[in-house]
């Protein structure tokens, strides 16, 4: 259902992708996503992305490229960083921070890291998506995170979900998933398992009373 799409480059991570978008295909027209919530409609019953929420970074005649905002994995950021041979400064008070887990960010690139965080410092492989929210996969921003010095706000996943061209828009069409401009203090600020139903609250509707008709914002 998934394939992949144009990427970032990524320093963290040996794999690259495998596909390349038709881009003789151009978007649906007056169809723009970027900065937006995918959220999986209940017949979205695919294993990966039932029940997910997807934040679009990038939507363009190639295609599009985003994140799964609520699917936690089993690792955690210091952990990753022990992976890549960072170690995390201590906090000045000493206190212990609660772990952040990293999530599952697609089926493209699994390998490899992708960073949402507030666009205050240029890293070197960076997409601006707002003023609010940029993404990146270059290592140089967890060097900042283990330094201290990282953005404030950060979420990092595994992997990233790809579109070829016209292809989102397809799934779309047939009823596979919701669209929704986002916010970002439901990626950020909110508890893993409470972005579904947020994602769901900006449309005006309660998640227990979906059905399985189209709707968009």
């Amino acid at each position: 259902m998934v394939k992949q799409s144009k990427t970032l480059n990524s320093p963290f991570g040996s794999g690259h992708g495998d596909g390349t978008p038709d881009a003789t295909a151009g978007t649906m027209a007056g169809m723009q996503l970027v900065d937006h919530f995918l959220i999986a409609m209940p017949t979205m019953l695919d294993p990966v992305f039932g029940g997910t929420v997807i934040y679009l970074c990038e939507h363009n005649a190639n295609g599009a490229l985003g994140v799964i905002i609520n699917k936690p994995t089993d690792m955690t950021l210091d952990i990753l960083l022990e992976r890549i041979d960072l170690t995390p400064a201590t906090m000045a008070d000493g206190a212990v921070a609660a772990p952040q887990v990293i999530l599952f960010g697609g089926p493209v690139q699994v390998e490899r890291g992708f960073v949402l965080h507030a666009p205050r410092t240029p890293y070197s492989s960076m997409i601006t998506v707002t003023d609010a929210v940029a993404l990146t996969t270059s290592k140089d921003v967890l060097e900042a995170v283990a330094a201290g010095e990282g953005p404030g706000q950060i979420l990092v996943t595994l992997g990233c979900a790809g579109w070829s061209a016209g292809q989102l828009e397809q799934e779309i069409a047939d009823n596979g998933w919701l669209t929704v401009k986002a916010d970002p203090a439901i990626m950020f600020d909110l508890p893993i398992e409470q972005r579904f139903a947020a994602s769901m609250k900006l449309l005006g509707i309660d998640p227990l009373m979906l059905s399985a008709v189209a709707g968009h914002a």
